[in-house]
């Protein structure tokens, strides 16, 4: 192997041991290597494996960010090109599924993610203009064609450039669910939907997901050697840092090659990895926090001067997990700060009227996921193969090998939030410790176009002046007591068994009456700050009332305002559903039931992996 062959590991280490004392060993323990170099191949491309901790810890707690970031990407694909010298390339295949539901815009960025990623990184290199170990399939649920062709037609770009697409459309999907006998599709309806050839659309996440499984089976060469990876469109194989210049987006881990170290190294069954940037949960869960926030940004707003300079670019970074979700204690965080400060997006000189007309037209997107002020940003606080017990998937961010295809997230008939918490506490009393979390997040960007509201949102309905989160409240409230209903139950060890009625029984109506206080709770905190707030717009001693230039933008504001009411005041039809005691009784019967049948159903599906 000549010297040429490692250009780039040989300057970083000449470059960085002053710096990071631990090259200086590599440093030498190259140089005796590369006296035989071809008997050493294998010990030299395993130093690069030493380099990569050392150099993210630079990365993220030093100065020039954006070159060692370079450095960093160069020298994965160096090894890579050592990697191609061995006969056989023993890692990992990946297969990736994308559910996509009417998304477009957002399939593309999610592709293309997947794509600067192998490019970046060179996982398994190419060979026949195609990259070799990584496969991807669009998983369709769309209800409208043009978005169907569409999707198609990205699949099709990004097959031409290298990245092997494979659209599954609803034709093949009913086709292949068809091929399941009978006798044993009878008892997977709630796992991959009961819905007829002619409305094979819209059927929910879940159930969209785990028939991808079935196009995995398909495309999988070898078992042993693959590993399957699911994510959503609405994110990127990116992660976001507070620069300068304000937020930004970089492809900083190389997800492919250390989740092949996981399964290599571990017996890890299902790896899952959160979120960064939008929050992952409902807008349903997240009004009282974010008015309070709103408030307390107007509050500092009226007592500027508008024409006075920006303020509101000194923002800290959010970090802490779970601070965009108003009932966090529920699941052990604790939401430390009163207010979160809105950081301004807006590049270059303007005054606090244009920071205000910014925020106004965000302000409304908060109903379609996004959280102006809680945004959660990326740290990097140890190596990315330490692993950590998992209780909670991921929906949009986890893996599995071959035998852990048999854990999917059930109940998709029941069209409930918080699937991915109550599918993985099924799965951590199952499997333990192979169940496990890393911090590998991905980006999670709820809308991609200025004009927010064509972005399509289960659940979320938008008509000319309102929009209307009654379905997505509901679903809330439910998913959430399916979910501590489960918890419930595994304190008392029964996930260990068969559940019995009874036991459930007497879960649910514990469970029931918590959530039920605590949601009365969060009701009235949303009124009484959303009575704060329109009292705050309506005081004629501040500038934003007044000032003829900022109504616009209060307008825009204001329509948040009765949105709010809408969907959380006082004849809120998504919370009087949750009121409602034969609703209740009715929902709970489908939980019941669905826990009651969930063994059996497993059992059927379990057999499709042999």
């Amino acid at each position: 192997m000549p010297k040429k062959n490692i250009p780039a590991l040989q300057s970083f280490l000449k470059e960085f041991k002053a710096v990071i004392p631990q090259l200086n060993e590599l440093t030498s323990l190259l140089n005796t290597l590369l006296e035989k170099p071809a008997e050493n191949h294998q010990a030299i491309i395993d130093i690069y494996h030493k380099v990569y901790p050392l150099l993210e810890t630079e990365i993220w707690s030093g100065t020039e960010f954006d070159v060692k970031l370079e450095t960093y990407q160069v020298l994965f694909r160096e090894q890579e090109s050592l990697i191609a010298e061995i006969d056989v390339d023993n890692r990992h295949d990946f297969i990736l599924s994308i559910p996509i539901a009417d998304r477009p815009e957002h399939l593309r960025s999610c592709l293309e993610s997947i794509y600067q990623l192998c490019l970046l990184y060179g996982y398994g290199g190419k060979s026949g203009g195609l990259f070799n170990k990584v496969k991807v399939i669009v998983a369709e649920d769309s209800k409208e064609q043009s978005n169907i062709e569409q999707h198609i037609s990205l699949a099709n770009e990004y097959s031409t450039g290298g990245l092997q697409v494979f659209h599954f459309g609803q034709q093949e999907q009913y086709e292949m669910l068809q091929s399941i006998p009978a006798e044993q599709r009878q008892f997977l309806g709630s796992i991959l939907t009961n819905q007829p050839r002619e409305r094979f659309y819209l059927k929910g996440q879940a159930a969209n997901r785990n028939l991808s499984y079935l196009k995995f089976l398909q495309l999988t060469e070898d078992k042993e050697n693959t590993l399957y990876y699911l994510v959503d469109s609405d994110q990127s194989f990116m992660v976001n840092r507070q620069a300068e210049s304000g937020e930004q987006t970089v492809a900083a881990i190389n997800y492919f090659y250390y989740i092949n170290r996981i399964f290599s190294e571990t017996d890890t069954t299902m790896l899952t990895g959160k979120l960064v940037g939008d929050p992952p949960v409902s807008p349903s869960v997240m009004a009282a926090n974010f008015l309070q926030d709103v408030t307390a940004y107007l509050q500092q707003l009226a007592k500027l001067k508008p024409s006075g300079s920006c303020q509101f670019h000194q923002a800290a970074a959010v970090t802490d997990d779970a601070a965009y979700h108003d009932m966090a204690k529920l699941f052990g965080f604790e939401n430390k700060a009163d207010y979160f400060e809105y950081p301004c997006p807006l590049k270059g000189e303007h005054d606090n009227l244009t920071c205000l007309d910014g925020f106004s037209e965000r302000v409304n997107a908060f109903f379609f996921g996004e959280h102006l002020t809680r945004k959660t940003q990326f740290v990097y606080n140890a190596e990315f193969t330490d692993l950590s017990p998992a209780r909670t998937i991921y929906p949009g961010n986890y893996i599995v090998n071959y035998d852990g295809l048999k854990y999917i997230i059930p109940f998709g008939d029941l069209r409930l939030r918080m699937s991915g918490p109550t599918a993985g506490r099924l799965i951590q009393a199952e499997i333990k410790q192979r169940f496990a979390s890393v911090n590998m997040p991905m980006l999670h960007t709820r809308t991609l176009q200025d004009d927010f509201a064509n972005d399509f949102r289960p659940g979320v309905e938008k008509q000319a002046e309102t929009i209307n989160l009654t379905d997505e409240f509901e679903r809330q409230f439910f998913g959430d007591l399916m979910l501590f209903t489960v918890v419930e139950l595994s304190k008392q060890g029964e996930l260990d068994k068969q559940l019995e009625v009874e036991s459930i029984q007497q879960a649910i109506n514990k469970v029931e009456i918590e959530l039920l206080g605590l949601y009365q709770t969060k009701h009235e905190t949303i009124k009484h700050r959303n009575s704060e707030l329109k009292k705050l717009l309506e005081n004629s001693t501040t500038w934003l009332s007044s000032l003829e230039s900022a109504k616009p933008s209060i307008r825009k504001i204001q329509k948040f305002i009765s949105n709010i009411e809408l969907n959380f005041g006082e004849q809120s039809v998504g919370y009087l559903q949750i009121v409602s005691e034969s609703h209740r009784e009715q929902r709970k019967l489908q939980i019941i039931r669905a826990l009651l049948n969930y063994r059996k159903e497993r059992d059927a599906w379990d057999l499709l992996f042999p």
